[in-house]
């Protein structure tokens, strides 16, 4: 439910752009997502404790996505078919492939210290970065991205608590605006095929 309202968040933002580009060819189709108002620049820590900026994402194509390494069954789920759907790119276009980044930033900093981010990413793909920093940080950042989250109280008998968050993956472009989502929910095939469509 949680992750069907973030996406549906997320599009609403886009609703009257959408329309507008329904009524191009698809020649001149409009990035889905184009003109919304999400994203911006950060500053966090990536999975080696060095200082990570936006700023280096210039130029390329970043498909961010917000978890949790504690996350049971979604976020390893997500990750998997993103790898794969990248991998799948890659095998067709390696240049192309080349440009998009992959970005996960963690909605449980207090849990997710860098060597936790490193082995968690690295369970997936070589090119995947995973991102933290502090409460303030992420919370900041997870605000410009669109991207709610909440922690819940752990169950009973239950050793850990969970994270309620949104779990839509979304391709920005080299200028930092956002253009499309990534069906991490769906299967590798139809990211492969969403990265064909709009990575340049």
């Amino acid at each position: 439910m949680f992750k069907r309202a973030m996406n549906k968040l997320v599009l609403l933002a886009a609703a009257p752009l959408l329309a507008l580009a329904g009524c191009r060819s698809a020649a001149t189709e409009a990035p889905p997502l184009a003109g919304a108002k999400i994203g911006g620049p950060f500053a966090l820590t990536d999975q080696d404790g060095r200082a990570f900026s936006s700023a280096s994402l210039a130029g390329r194509y970043p498909v961010i996505y917000f978890g949790y390494t504690f996350c049971p069954d979604v976020c390893p789920t997500d990750m998997q078919v993103l790898a794969k759907g990248l991998n799948a790119f890659a095998k067709s276009d390696p240049a192309r492939a080349a440009r998009v980044q992959p970005i996960f930033i963690s909605v449980d900093p207090a849990r997710d210290t860098p060597p936790v981010l490193k082995s968690f990413v690295r369970a997936f793909s070589p090119r995947l970065i995973g991102l933290t920093g502090s409460e303030a940080q992420i919370a900041a950042v997870a605000k410009s991205y669109a991207s709610p989250y909440q922690k819940q109280a752990p169950a009973p008998g239950a050793s850990g608590y969970l994270m309620q968050h949104g779990t839509a993956a979304i391709l920005f472009g080299p200028d930092g605006g956002p253009i499309a989502l990534v069906p991490v929910d769906a299967d590798a095939a139809q990211v492969a095929d969403t990265l064909a469509k709009w990575v340049r």
